[in-house]
Order: structure tokens, then sequence, then C-alpha cells
């Protein structure tokens, strides 16, 4: 829902409110970095979440620290708000634009700023790739261990803007964990540095508060990630499962094991047919897949593989196969990497969701999931990272039939509430932005949102950086709770829906 400080303007006067802020800002980027024309903007009217678009007023495209603090100081005195974008792989509608504010499009700040072996660290800027850190420093030995599903595309700064996961963080850790500074520029152009080499510093702990922070309190300019050795040894397990229970039950009684893998990842039957069907990867047509992966030394990895085939064995599985070869290990993750785009051959539009619960309720929950299809008349398959119980279900629909994607969203709200219900919560890594905000008032009492609005607050006081995203106001939580009785959905009205 728009905030009410930034009322809509009319065609009129927002033209010439861009003619204004065009102007100023086309005296601090050279004409390639600022575009302002209707055909250079529709690129950047989504994310990941394509279901919502809106061009921006403008878009600025810096590829320095400095024009970013130009920007930023122009917008404020503009009272322009700003929403700052990476590589628009987001989920969840956090780099959505507003019509009358500047997205700022940091893609250009793509520089290696510096790798330091002694320390193990590369110093980067928000728009270099994920993968690519590790591409640069192998030849070294080394590599950066978030591995979101998107990281052939998707920038550091957006990692840390939603604190991104993927398929090795039940043992690696999130991006939090593995980032050792962060470089920002707050809303008055201010330039500040959060964490530093040191394990540990006095003071609040700003460094983890800025990962996740979904761009509403600054704008990331440069990041120091952590870098860790390649292990020595790394093997696959898969297992095939008659049905979902035993492969919780299974993954449950890997983690009570002691064993800490370094990837624990659960696909059910839907999921496991659209990637063969998509890749040549063979996985085994089951119920339930569940892939366990390995590393350390090769003594390690192979009295672990011993302990956990003999776990998934009595758990139930009909099947166990392990990677013989790191050109197998590769192959058989590369089908839970490209679970996504496989699932999107199934149906002309997928709503990929977010909820992470505690790992004993994960068949309750998939119980659930399956219940709640149902009563919406909607598909839904799962593949999600088990091991830290964070699931990725996927709602199948056609946005060219009238009604079906409310009704994938109304049935992706009832999805995330059902993990809240069990203890868990809204989002393990894809953020709020606009897609789960209505949840936030179900997870969230007034005096916890009255404090992240206090937190907000803080940083950025005019209310400029991302406005309307992540953390819904306390009116709108209420009209939420009103229509939630009836089955309703906040609408976004100055939104184009497709």
């Amino acid at each position: 829902m728009r905030p009410a400080k930034f009322p809509r303007l009319s065609p009129s006067a927002l033209a010439a409110r861009r003619k204004e802020v065009a102007s100023r800002l086309g005296k601090v980027l050279p004409p390639a970095a600022l575009l302002t024309e209707p055909d250079e903007l529709r690129p950047f009217e989504c994310d990941g979440l394509s279901a919502y678009r809106q061009p921006p007023m403008a878009v600025a495209m810096p590829d320095r620290t400095d024009q970013v603090q130009a920007v930023l100081t122009i917008c404020r005195e503009m009272a322009v708000p700003v929403v700052a974008r990476g590589a628009g792989t987001g989920l969840s509608g956090g780099a959505l634009p507003l019509a009358d504010g500047v997205l700022l499009n940091l893609s250009r700040m793509n520089q290696v700023l510096g790798i330091d072996l002694a320390n193990r660290l590369a110093r980067v800027q928000p728009g270099v790739r994920n993968l690519q850190i590790s591409e640069i420093v192998a030849p070294h030995g080394l590599y950066y261990a978030p591995d979101p599903s998107s990281q052939i595309a998707c920038s550091i700064g957006g990692n840390v803007a939603e604190n991104a996961g993927g398929v090795h963080c039940l043992k690696y850790g999130l991006t939090v964990h593995n980032v050792a500074e962060v470089e920002i520029v707050t809303m008055e152009g201010q330039r500040l540095t959060l964490g530093g080499e040191a394990l540990d510093s006095p003071g609040y702990d700003l460094l983890a508060f800025i990962h996740g922070s979904e761009g509403l309190l600054a704008v990331i300019t440069e990041i120091a990630v952590r870098l860790l050795p390649v292990p020595r040894c790394a093997q696959v397990a898969v297992a095939a499962f008659g049905d979902v229970a035993a492969a919780g039950g299974a993954v449950a009684g890997i983690v009570a094991s002691g064993v800490l893998p370094a990837g624990l990842e659960m696909m059910d039957r839907g999921c496991i047919d659209a990637v063969n069907s998509f890749l040549d990867v063979d996985y085994p047509e089951c119920a339930a897949l569940v892939l366990c992966e390995l590393d350390g030394t090769q003594q390690e990895v192979a009295s672990q593989i011993i302990a956990v085939t003999r776990i998934l064995e009595h758990a139930g599985a009909t099947g166990v196969r392990v990677s013989r070869n790191e050109a197998e290990r590769l192959k058989l993750w590369s089908g839970r990497k490209a679970a996504f785009p496989a699932v999107g051959r199934m149906s002309p539009d997928y709503y990929c969701m977010d909820g992470t619960i505690p790992r004993r309720h994960l068949a309750r929950v998939l119980k659930e999931i399956q219940a709640l299809s149902g009563r919406f008349g909607l598909p839904v398959v799962n593949v999600f990272h088990a091991g830290d119980g964070n699931m990725h279900p996927l709602i199948l629909y056609d946005a060219n039939r009238e009604g079906e994607l409310e009704t994938a969203e109304r049935l992706g709200g009832a999805i995330l509430e059902a993990c809240v219900a069990v203890g868990g919560t809204i989002t393990g890594e894809h953020g709020v932005g606009i897609e789960k905000i209505d949840q936030m008032c179900v997870q969230f009492g007034e005096g916890e949102l009255r404090q992240f609005h206090d937190l907000k607050a803080a940083f950025d006081p005019d209310g400029l950086l991302n406005p309307g995203k992540a953390v819904p106001t306390l009116a709108r939580c209420a009209e939420f709770g009103a229509m939630h009785v009836h089955g309703g959905k906040l609408p976004f009205p100055e939104l184009e829906r497709f």
C-alpha cells in the first residue's frame, strides 16, 4: 500500500517532476548513466516477482561511490524516494520501483577491488556476481560459500540486502555469516563502514543488522566477503523415498546424529518429474528425494557417507546413490539448482514461496500444503533446504486466467501462515518486499512492528529509502486483520499487475 507521505502525482505533475529530477541528477551523472525515457525504463519495471510491475520515474546507474552519495543527497533534498536494485533476481518485489521515485541501479559497480589471501577476504562492489567471486579465487584453492540457485546472475549487494542462503547454508551459513565488512551510504549521503576484520567489536552489531534490510536503511557500496578453502573431498548421497513423511524423518535423523552435512535438500514428486524432464540427471522416480552432501577430508567423508547411508536406509529409503567422482556430484546437484526453471516448464506461471519451519514439523506442514492446494484448486510442487527448514513451495497458475493470480496469492499467504503456526517464519532468504508484507502482520505484534519502524527512522528519518516495503504500517495490519476474516488481501493499487 502506498505510503501516505508519497501521494500519487498526476501525469502532468509527474512529467514536471521527472524533468526537474533529471536536471539535478544530470549534473552528477554522465548522460549514459541516467535513464528517463519510457522505453529505457521498461527493463527495470520489476524484479523476479514479475506479477507486479511499475516503471520508475528515472533510473540512475552510478559506477562509483561518490556518485551514489551525490544521487542520494539530491534525492533527499528533493524528497524523492529511492529504491536500490542489484541484478533484479529477487523474488519478493523488494526492488519494485515507485512511479515517482528514482531506481538506483548498482549493476555497474561490478569491480573486484582486492583479494586478501592472508586473511581470506575479497573486497567487492555490490554489482559483482555471486559465482564470480569463487571463479576469481579458485586458482588459490578458495571459494565463497553462499550459493543461492541464482548465483550465476545474482549480485553480492542483493545477497546482503536479502541475506541470501543457498543449498550449502546448513553448514556454511547465510550471507551474514560470510561477510566481514560492508560500506554503506545513508540517505543523507554519509559514507559509513560496518564491521571489520576483527572477530568482535564493541557496540551494536550493525553489520548483522544491515543484512536482510532490503534497502530500507542504506545503500550498500562495498562488501568484504570471507573466503574458505575448497574442501579436499565432497560426495553427495541421493536417497529415494516412497512418502514425504519418511523423507522428513530421514532429514531429522541425519541432523540428530551429529553429522553436519554441507547440504541437505528435499524435493517432492512433482519437482523430481520436472527436473528429470528438464535435465539428464536421472533422479529416481519416487514420492520424495533427499540429497545429502558431506565434505571434508577423504577419511571424514568416507565415514560420514557410511553413517548417513545407514540413517537413510533405516528411515525407509528405497534406494541410495552416492556420487563416485566430482563430475557426478556436480551433475546430481545441477538438478536441484535447476528446479525453478524446470518447474517453469510445467505451467505458464508459478509463484515461489519462502517459509521456514522447525524441521520436526516438516511432514505436518507438507500435508497442510497438500490440503491447501486442494482447497484453492492450484497445484503445488515442493523443493526446499530441508536442513534448515527453509521451504520453497511453487504454486502453479496461469495469469491469463481471470482470478488465478489472486488465488495463488491467497494460497501463498495461507502456506506462510501455516509456517508461522508451527513456530516458523514467513521468509528464510527471499525477503518480505511487497509479497509477504501482509503476513508480517501475522508473525509480528504491534510492539515489534513499532520497533521495526523506530529502527528504520534511526537510519532514514524521512522514509525515502524503499518506502512501502518489508515492514507494514500498523494501519495496514489493522485493515488486513479485518479483511483476513473474510479471506481478503490488501491491494497495491498503484501497480500494474499481470
